[in-house]
């Protein structure tokens, strides 16, 4: 038991709670979060749905998909796509088969960008302004205002493709270098329109992209999004500007804020990387909060949940090296 101010006592969280976000129903406060899973032509194949197979089978309440472009035009990249109807059935496919294990799984929506992944073959690549990636030496075209609305139209696009494959929820991708996450970051937006200067400015492209796929899925579909919550290089995203992102978002109605950042810049033995940005982000909002990045130990993140309003964690390599891992977790009987 936890005693709370005035000596009334709460029951203590566990991993392994049910619970509710959104329509979501969530058996356990696990989530695979979201990897690198390269496909050709961006359609689901055996290879994937093995995978996906192998993690529902393995007592994780929800599974994020590998990145799903929404963009035609980025279909050189060798990733999931929903930029077009004939990728449908493929996906409801995968759905229907992690809904067997009574799992969840959200597919995480995002615009590459000059993050290239992969070989762009000549094609067109677009960022906030004409800065070059510190990843891929790449320097994009600047996007227009007309190119700008038609990114948030594709998004929202993909994400009622996603509504009617099945999909229990979207996450938008805002994180790790890509397109949204880029507009949050001075070093590559230099713009000196209304998506630039200010951190109001520019949180508009993921505010704006956010409202696009809300009008599209409506109200009670699920809509999460992964957000840096630091860069890891001089004029990165700066915590105050995150901040301001996470309560607009709240206030319009997000359901779940997933915690990352610059992850390789920790040591091996690093736990719950992000934990002290979460803790506040969670604190300041009436929204779920999914912490990811170094969750490794279940007691850390048992304690992380009774003292902290973080209640859900992402685990990504932890599970590609071992699917089996929840179920694991559970017969070692931590709770």
């Amino acid at each position: 038991m936890v005693i709370v101010p005035g000596g009334k006592k709460n029951r203590m969280k566990t991993l392994f709670d049910s619970s509710r976000l959104g329509s979501m129903t969530l058996k356990n406060r696990f989530i695979r979060a979201a990897v690198h899973e390269p496909v050709p032509q961006g359609q689901v194949n055996e290879d994937l749905t093995g995978v996906y197979k192998k993690l529902a089978q393995g007592g994780v309440g929800t599974i994020i998909t590998g990145f799903a472009l929404v963009d035609p035009e980025e279909k050189v990249f060798p990733l999931l796509a929903l930029y077009d109807d004939s990728f449908l059935e493929a996906h409801k496919t995968l759905v229907d088969l992690v809904h067997t294990y009574t799992v969840n799984i959200v597919v995480q929506l995002v615009y590459v960008g000059s993050y290239v992944m992969g070989d762009p073959q000549g094609m067109r690549v677009l960022g906030p302004s004409a800065v070059e990636n510190l990843n891929t030496r790449i320097v994009p075209q600047e996007l227009s205002r007309e190119g700008i609305k038609q990114i948030q139209k594709q998004f929202a696009q993909a994400a009622l493709r996603a509504k009617q494959a099945g999909y229990d929820g979207v996450e938008l991708h805002a994180a790790h270098g890509f397109l949204l996450s880029q507009f949050m970051t001075p070093y590559y937006n230099r713009r000196t329109d209304e998506y630039g200067g200010s951190a109001q400015n520019r949180a508009r492209m993921t505010l704006e992209t956010y409202q696009a796929v809300r009008h599209a899925v409506g109200d009670d579909f699920p809509v999460w999004i992964k957000i840096n919550v630091r860069d890891g290089f001089e004029q990165g995203v700066r915590f105050d500007d995150v901040l301001y992102l996470c309560a607009q978002l709240t206030q319009k109605g997000i359901h779940a804020i997933e915690i990352s950042g610059p992850f390789t810049t920790f040591s091996s033995d690093a736990t719950s990387f992000f934990k002290e940005e979460a803790k506040k982000i969670a604190g300041e909002n009436e929204t779920a909060v999914i912490l990811t990045g170094g969750n490794r130990d279940p007691q850390a993140m048992s304690e992380i949940l009774n003292t902290t309003k973080i209640a859900y964690f992402g685990l990504a390599r932890p599970l590609m090296k071992d699917p089996d891992l929840i179920h694991r977790f559970q017969q070692q009987g931590i709770r």
